[in-house]
């Protein structure tokens, strides 16, 4: 099927939707690490992230947070609502871990009094810079109350993630988030939503095994610590959102329960 490609970053394609104001994403399997200068392919990426991503927004939906995530199509694509990405990455720090560590000489893996959000400006040539609330304002990629928006949000999916994750074994070190305008007709108008856009997923979030601290996220990857599939493969699989191959008498075909199983 012919289908129009309208993006293409690292670890995403987006092509034009099957029903008005949607996206089809599809999930790559190419991996990145500081700001592109590695590059490499994590074998069946793409469709564990896909897996993920679809089990936290429809979590995060249940709180009441709006995201861009319509519905999973297949193993790699997910359909969404297309939405004005805002040029901002919200990151939310619990332990104090990668770049952080580097900029403020804290210990790795200290746990922070209160989880930090920090702002980064979207951009690949600037190495997504951290800025602050008024750069936001004063070269106008977001509103104050977005911005008051946005935070409440992410401190509210920090809960839900952090309690999720540690139900199955992990720590939630950090995490980054991006948002995006929504915008509908309707009989007043037209209006306007702040929704949860992009992913979540080890490719977006730090996660370490409560008990050993291993890493089980792009860390893998960045560090060379090497199983990076599986890595992947253990936090869906400790989700319940697919089984071990190495319990399926060494299938290793990714088996995907039935939705709302």
């Amino acid at each position: 099927m012919d289908r129009k490609k309208l993006y293409e970053g690292k670890a995403k394609i987006l092509y034009e939707g099957t029903e008005p104001g949607t996206l089809i994403q599809y999930f790559k399997d190419d991996a990145t690490a500081f700001n592109a200068e590695k590059r490499g392919m994590i074998d069946g990426k793409g469709a564990l992230n896909n897996r993920i991503s679809e089990y936290m927004m429809e979590r995060i939906g249940q709180m009441g947070i709006p995201t861009h995530f319509i519905r999973r199509l297949n193993m790699r694509e997910q359909l969404v609502h297309s939405v004005q990405i805002i040029p901002v990455e919200i990151v939310v720090r619990n332990y104090a871990a990668g770049s952080f560590v580097k900029r403020l000489g804290v210990e790795q893996g200290t746990k922070l009094a209160r989880p930090l959000v920090e702002f980064c400006y979207k951009s690949d040539e600037l190495g997504d810079p951290l800025v602050a609330d008024d750069h936001i304002q004063l070269f106008g990629w977001a509103g104050p109350q977005e911005v008051d928006e946005m935070v409440a949000y992410a401190v509210r999916i920090n809960d839900l993630l952090s309690g999720l994750f540690y139900g199955v074994g992990f720590k939630l070190v950090d995490f980054k988030i991006e948002f995006g305008r929504l915008f509908r007709q309707t009989d007043q108008g037209e209006e306007m939503r702040i929704v949860l856009a992009d992913e979540i997923s080890p490719d977006s979030c730090r996660l370490w095994d409560v008990e050993t601290g291993e890493s089980f996220d792009k860390d893998r990857f960045r560090l060379d610590q090497g199983q990076v599939s599986e890595g992947y493969q253990e936090v869906a699989c400790r989700l319940g959102l697919f089984k071990n191959p190495s319990e399926d008498k060494g299938n290793k075909v990714l088996k995907f329960p039935k939705r709302g199983k």
